[in-house]
């Protein structure tokens, strides 16, 4: 799809498509950068907040030369609910800047040793299979949220879920152009709607809530004291290593889209600290990790605008939304109903792009080694398997399931087996899914 408009990295847009061009791309991460906290139990406004900030540090750390935007990921959020329980909100950041810094370590092996050793350590056979476990190992909680209140059976509420749902597949399919690109936030929308007149909306906040409000930021030494604890980090730490698998291959597609090599220049060490380093922000100020979003490349495709001005001001956009109270307190009113409505999908989708990946790289499964690699992952993820390691710290099913992956493909013969002929993660910009 061609269009007049192309402005390139470095070039500033006239002041009336600059706000409109960002604006575009705050509306395509808004959905699932609300999601995320929802879920998890923590503030949406800190999560757009850590978003706009962490958005701007890896610009900064990149140069200025990678047009990509930041926002909560959906592969934490597991996590992120079992360390809630073992150490709150509080506990959760800590793991989550350890996630953070596992980014930074990487970055540093890359910068002195090159790309190539993490791509021999996380085949297409071993990544493919824990995205598809992140995506399955979430389905009960959006099936609880789409058809329970409060633990009880509620039929009005799953119908709000599947008229929301059904809305968020229209979107995907018929919708063209931008607006095919933001389905969840038509099916939010579409889902609040259906649920407003179903009466299960109470939009008394929305009036109480003043328009400038601070967001309710959880800062160490500030708001508390954080107590290191090492189930938490190993709960939530070894994500790392399956979303910079993920950020190498958008940051792959954001090259063809784009038409340079971001690997080479700045370079992947870059981007994935400055992924690492906005993960790091979000946790010192109580937001969900975050990650370079798909639907945001998938922007930049179709527009083809480049610059990377209109992605800080995008940023600074969510900023701005962050400390308006009115946007917090709608937010809040959204019922869990249509939040699962959208998951449904939305978890779908992410289980379905690791078979993607699988399918993509031409993975044959009729080979014993992928087989078995493949097997052994989902059973302990999906599965929910841990290791009990001592009275205070366990080893959970995703982070199980990526280690001992991870430990098959090196150590079981026929490696050449589990590698795609073409480059991992090369696919057509064209095709980019919503992730």
């Amino acid at each position: 799809m061609k269009h007049q408009e192309n402005v390139g990295i470095r070039e500033i847009p006239r002041v009336d498509k600059w706000f409109i061009l960002s604006f575009q791309h705050l509306c395509a991460m808004f959905g699932a950068t609300i999601l995320v906290p929802f879920l998890v139990d923590l503030s949406p406004a800190v999560a757009l907040l850590s978003s706009g900030l962490g958005t701007l540090a890896y610009l900064l750390i990149t140069k200025g030369q990678i047009p990509a935007y930041l926002g909560s990921s959906f592969a934490f959020i597991a996590p992120i609910i079992s360390a809630t329980a073992l150490g709150g909100p509080e506990g959760a950041m800590i793991g989550s800047f350890f996630a953070g810094l596992v980014y930074g370590i990487v970055a540093l092996l890359i910068k002195q040793s090159g790309v190539k050793w993490i791509l021999q350590i996380l085949p297409p056979i071993v990544v493919g299979p824990v995205i598809i476990v992140i995506g399955l190992g979430l389905a009960p909680t959006a099936i609880d949220m789409a058809m329970n209140v409060d633990g009880a059976y509620s039929s009005l509420h799953f119908t709000v879920a599947l008229i929301t749902l059904a809305i968020t597949v229209i979107a995907s399919m018929f919708f063209k152009g931008f607006f095919g690109l933001v389905p969840i936030m038509f099916g939010i929308i579409g889902g609040y709607v259906t649920a407003y007149f179903f009466g299960i909306v109470d939009l008394t906040p929305i009036g109480e809530a003043s328009w400038l409000a601070m967001p309710g930021v959880i800062v160490p030494f500030v708001t508390y004291v954080p107590e290191f604890n090492w189930q938490i980090v190993a709960i939530i730490a070894p994500i790392a290593v399956v979303t910079i698998a993920e950020h190498i291959g958008d940051q792959m597609v954001l090259s063809k889209v784009v038409g340079k090599n971001f690997i080479e220049k700045p370079g992947l060490h870059r981007s994935i600290l400055g992924d690492g380093v906005a993960t790091m922000i979000a946790s010192l100020i109580g937001g969900p990790p975050n990650t370079t979003y798909g639907e945001n490349i998938g922007v930049l495709a179709i527009t083809r605008v480049f610059s990377v001005f209109v992605i800080a001001g995008a940023a600074v956009m969510a900023i701005c939304f962050a400390f308006i109270g009115k946007i917090s307190a709608i937010i809040s009113t959204i019922p869990t109903a249509v939040m699962g409505g959208v998951s449904i999908l939305l978890f779908g989708v992410i289980a379905s792009s690791g078979l993607r990946m699988l399918i993509d790289n031409q993975i044959d499964l009729g080979v014993k080694r992928n087989l078995i690699i493949s097997s052994v992952i989902l059973v302990l993820g999906v599965g929910g398997a841990f290791i009990q390691v001592s009275e205070d710290m366990q080893i959970p099913g995703m982070a199980l399931a990526t280690i001992v992956g991870i430990i098959l493909h090196l150590v079981l013969p026929d490696k050449a087996a589990s590698y795609s002929k073409k480059p991992m993660f090369q696919e057509e910009e064209e095709n980019e899914e919503v992730a």
